[in-house]
Order: C-alpha cells, then structure tokens, then sequence
C-alpha cells in the first residue's frame, strides 16, 4: 500500500511514521510520499532524509483552507501518487469537501485530544486549562466535519497535578508517536 502523508510543521509525526517504515514495522505499507504547504518544514526535510518522494505544494495566501486552482493542483499530485491512505500528520489547513470525496475512505487525522472532546486548534492548551485529568490523542477517518469523523483509536494520557502544560504536551507527543503507526500498520493490513 502507497501512503502518503500531508503535514505543515516540525514533522515529529512523520518522523516516528518513516522510521517504523525503516524498521519494516508498517505492516503491507510499500512507499511514503510526504506533501506539506510550508515550503522549508521540518516535515519535509525528514522525508529528505529518509529518502522519500517530497513535495512543497502552494496553497492560498492567509487562508485556512485549499481551494481553487490550488485545491485541483493538490489532488492531481497526491492521487499521481496513488495512496491507500492518506494521513493528515500537523497538517494545519482544512481540506473542502471536494478533496475530501474525491479520496473518500482514504484519509486520516490524528488530534491531540481524546475526541470528541476539544475538537480544533489548541486542544492540549485548552484540555489542560479546563482542568481534564485525562486527555491524549485520537486517531479518525476524516469527514466533512473538523474532527468529527468515525474515531479508529486512541491514547490516553494522565494528567497530574504537579504537571505544567510542556509536561503534558510532551506526553501525549509521545503518546502520538506510538499511536499513529500502529493505525497505519493496522489499517494497511486490511487496506494494502
């Protein structure tokens, strides 16, 4: 199964995702093509080093969302690719219903939050600040909705209360680095 992986920032998650890869522990997952809306991420750099096919796609300026032209340009080179799945890894734009069906039961989200609590941005700042004692990070199938699809898994993570927010933040990181390549190795298994 060909996976690709859609991200905006430092690239943890990849990273954790290409180095189960190199150990040959993703299950039926053949190939890795990492796409990212910021042209000098992390994210990409860590596809570099492993080898992988990498591309730098523009998106609208000061837009939270791909649309038009951008949007066309966007699913012509993922689906060139040919992706089982496709894994949203920090990527911090909103894909329109139009990507969305086009890879229909193709696409996954990991969110840093046990679900369906604190959906959207902020949701370990948010989650520690109300005072949850537990929270983690969940794996789901993507929707039209943001963070309201079919949840796959999940991870808790503890709170305590000598904990500071980079504690926690830390934690359920760590939590995410397991949990999103057992999904894939999983899903592959069935989808590969």
């Amino acid at each position: 199964m060909k996976l690709v992986v859609l991200g905006s920032g430092s690239g943890t998650n990849a990273l954790s995702i290409l180095q189960e890869f190199q150990k040959d522990k993703l299950g039926k997952v053949t190939e890795i093509s990492l796409f990212s809306d910021v042209k000098d991420s992390g994210f990409l750099k860590h596809g570099t080093a492993f080898g992988c096919k990498t591309s730098y796609l523009k998106t609208c300026p000061n837009r939270a969302k791909i649309i038009g032209k951008y949007e066309a340009n966007w699913i012509n080179e993922i689906d060139s690719h040919k992706p089982g799945l496709i894994v949203l890894a920090g990527f911090m734009k909103i894909l329109s219903k139009n990507f969305i069906h086009f890879f229909d039961g193709r696409i996954i989200n990991l969110h840093p939050s046990l679900l369906p609590s604190f959906k959207g941005l902020d949701a370990i700042k948010r989650a520690f600040t109300h005072g949850v004692k537990i929270t983690g990070c969940t794996v789901h199938w993507v929707n039209d909705s943001i963070d309201c699809g079919k949840i796959i898994d999940q991870s808790p993570v503890r709170i305590f209360d000598d904990d500071d927010l980079d504690n926690v933040t830390s934690r359920i990181h760590a939590a995410e680095h397991y949990l999103l390549p057992k999904v894939i190795r999983e899903l592959s298994e069935n989808i590969g």
